[in-house]
């Protein structure tokens, strides 16, 4: 009895062991992790990008909010020493340190902000800031105004090689006489490369027969309608002149309106600084051209379009908003591209 007892516990055990070694036959080992190699690639080396100076735009509101503000007659002392306030205010907001200048009857704003060469000559942006009597001036000459605080708030803090000089004339209604007080400083006109002089750059007029040319003109008018931003020039400067002409690639005297949203731009170069084209000299450029210096004229005709030329009708609301804010840009542009370049500017006889 006891043999066969101790034999069923010997059975016994070898079952146990058996099946304790058993349960290793049937383990799932976890399958060895496959790395696959991949070939490591030199990333390719990027070319270095050019940053792109692209000219600043220019904002309509803030161009239309400068006309209202101005939005008074501007012909006594008290209402051009009230428009002074208005100029040098807002120039000294954006970081200019505007200069008055007194003459015999009226004062003249002065400002620069000086290139990185100082071998360039500068350029100096203009317009006049005057009004007949009984008129608020809204396109004569508010929208000029507008057009140097556009350009002084944008390129104001731009290096250039070149310096940029602005100037608010006083008393263009009475004869041009800021401009001659301007001019009558030889010392500044001798590191002046050219004058952009703004009178009246914000109406325009779309009916067949809106706009009249004076006689004289070196080209044939291109069309009776007014939607396009003249450009009048001296021969003796054509570089300066070329500069507004390629402000959008549009030819001189092209009407396609249809690019980049601006005005077409008709140049004007006028020989023997004006004697046979006097309708050309009725503004703060003439005074330059005298004098030696490049200047342009950058106008939307005058009388010659608006019917509110110098009447108490020239008000806000009859400035074109779109004709206005394209007109600016090509201000700037044009500015922009002749800041950037110290080329000259006197025309070159040909080699």
């Amino acid at each position: 009895m006891r043999k066969w007892i101790w034999l069923m516990l010997l059975v016994l055990m070898a079952v146990a062991v058996v099946g304790s070694r058993g349960s290793t036959f049937f383990e799932q080992r976890s399958s060895p992790a496959i790395v696959q190699s991949i070939p490591v690639k030199t990333p390719e080396a990027q070319p270095e990008s050019k940053e792109v100076d692209i000219t600043p735009q220019v904002s309509t509101d803030k161009l239309l909010n400068h006309i209202q503000k101005l939005n008074f007659q501007r012909y006594t002392t008290k209402e051009r020493s009230l428009t002074r306030t208005y100029i040098t205010t807002e120039l000294k907001k954006l970081g200019w340190k505007p200069k008055l200048e007194k003459f015999f009857d009226g004062v003249n704003i002065f400002a620069e902000r000086p290139g990185t060469n100082k071998a360039a000559k500068a350029i100096l942006v203009a317009a006049h800031y005057d009004t007949v009597a009984f008129s608020p001036g809204a396109d004569d000459n508010a929208s000029g105004v507008a057009v140097v605080l556009e350009v002084a708030r944008l390129l104001g803090s731009r290096p250039t090689p070149r310096t940029l000089q602005l100037a608010f004339f006083d008393r263009e209604e009475a004869g041009l006489l800021g401009s001659q007080a301007f001019v009558s400083k030889t010392a500044r006109l001798q590191n002046l490369g050219g004058a952009i002089v703004m009178d009246m750059v914000g109406y325009a007029c779309y009916t067949a027969g809106c706009q009249k040319y004076p006689a004289g003109l070196p080209v044939t008018p291109p069309s009776d309608k007014g939607d396009f931003l003249a450009v009048v020039g001296d021969t003796e400067h054509l570089p300066l002149l070329n500069a507004f002409q390629n402000s959008h690639n549009i030819p001189s005297i092209a009407l396609n309106k249809q690019k980049a949203n601006l005005p077409a731009v008709l140049t004007l170069p006028i020989p023997f600084k004006g004697l046979l084209t006097p309708d050309t000299l009725r503004s703060d450029h003439a005074p330059f051209w005298y004098q030696g210096v490049g200047a342009v004229l950058v106008t939307d005709t005058a009388n010659l379009r608006t019917p509110h030329y110098h009447k108490p009708s020239d008000v806000p609301a009859t400035i074109e908003r779109s004709f206005f804010t394209g007109a600016a840009q090509i201000v700037v542009n044009a500015t922009s591209a002749l800041l950037k370049k110290n080329q000259v500017l006197e025309t070159q006889a040909p080699s």
